[in-house]
């Protein structure tokens, strides 16, 4: 077992950092607080080459493995939890699912334009009906000869007003079930394609989450990725990958939140001296850091299997679920560990913890992914 790693990682590790802590720390308070998108930080990531960072380098992408993407995600998510969701969603589900499963004029044409930040992505799969259980689709694509209608409507999507274009999963063959689904790539501002309102968020409130409404959209023929009925193997393989991001997200904001409470705990004085030598705060420090050593172990283990071509889907699904835990229980201890400063604004820590729920949510609850643990030990 080699835990070093390369100099291109540190490298990679230490460029995403700066880029945190310069550009997107100042300002992350205030984009809380009004909901603000980082447009202007965004662009730069695409610039520096977060966004399209295991894609194919002959359309722009960084060609990296995902041992170096977790690495960028855990300091991106240290500082910008609403930054770097974007950042997973791009890379993840939008540019790997496109690199891997699109066809080579669905990656001239969308792809090249994606992994520079050019453009943005979404994926759009949960529906109010159709959350956890993927299968149960209610948007419909209807076959009509040289293309596809789609009708119906999709919750909670990341990038909904910022995206250019739209990974959209819908069902064609009902009667075939989750073999008569399929994945399009919709363009905004087709006839027929409406952005609902901006959902009003407890945590990653500077990213933007809308539903979206398919009034008789054309989707032309060549925009459907994969054979025909390939649309739900391909959002779980894809969703698979992602969640792995979604965890090296738990884990940077659970890293981020221990950061802030072990400086805090040096300077803060109490009963003569630093609250760090009281057995209580260094009780809590003791645990935060093996809960988040444990889980970067996790995370790493299931980006090495991906990258070895192994099966990720139980190393992800354990990965996340164990990240996300680690994530609300170090925020809160973090808040803790701050006192009646950990309760307001200045401190950062209050936002981590918000920030820190949705990761046991979205990309698969962690209830899904005990489902899918526990599947795959039975089956083994």
């Amino acid at each position: 077992m080699d835990f070093k790693l390369t100099e291109e990682h540190i490298m990679i590790r230490d460029a995403a950092r700066d880029f945190a802590r310069n550009e997107l720390l100042p300002g992350v308070i205030e984009r809380d607080e009004k909901q603000e998108f980082p447009s202007e930080q965004i662009k730069k990531m695409g610039e520096l080459g977060f966004l399209g960072m295991m894609a194919s380098p002959e359309f722009g992408g960084g060609g990296m493995d995902t041992i170096s993407y977790i690495l960028a995600m855990e300091e991106i998510s240290k500082i910008d939890a609403s930054a770097s969701v974007v950042m997973s969603v791009n890379n993840s589900l939008v540019c790997w699912g496109i690199d891997t499963y699109g066809s080579q004029e669905q990656k001239k044409k969308y792809l090249s334009k994606l992994t520079t930040g050019e453009k943005l992505g979404a994926f759009c799969l949960s529906e109010p009906e159709a959350g956890s259980d993927a299968t149960s689709q209610r948007t419909t694509a209807i076959d009509k000869g040289d293309h596809y209608l789609l009708n119906g409507t999709k919750n909670w999507i990341t990038n909904g007003n910022s995206a250019d274009y739209y990974i959209v999963i819908a069902q064609t063959d009902r009667e075939k079930k989750h073999k008569g689904i399929n994945a399009f790539i919709v363009e905004k501002g087709v006839e027929g394609f409406e952005i609902g309102p901006k959902e009003q968020k407890m945590g990653i409130r500077g990213s933007d989450t809308h539903s979206l409404n398919f009034n008789d959209v054309k989707v032309p023929k060549e925009n459907r990725i994969g054979e025909d009925g390939f649309g739900f193997k391909f959002a779980m393989k894809t969703l698979s990958g992602g969640r792995i991001g979604i965890a090296a997200q738990a884990l940077g904001i659970a890293s981020g939140a221990y950061e802030l409470a072990l400086d805090y705990s040096k300077q803060r004085k109490a009963f003569g001296t630093e609250i760090c030598n009281h057995q209580a705060i260094a009780f809590k420090l003791a645990d935060m850091y093996t809960s988040i050593e444990a889980s970067r172990h996790l995370v790493m283990k299931a980006a090495w299997e991906k990258d070895q071509g192994a099966n990720y889907d139980l190393s992800g699904a354990m990965a996340k679920v164990y990240a996300s835990k680690t994530a609300m229980d170090v925020t809160t201890e973090a808040v803790q560990v701050h006192g009646g400063n950990g309760y307001v604004k200045e401190y950062h820590v209050e936002r981590l913890m918000r920030d820190a729920k949705i990761t046991q949510i979205y990309e698969g609850t962690s209830e899904i992914q005990k489902i899918v643990i526990s599947r795959g030990i039975l089956r083994d």
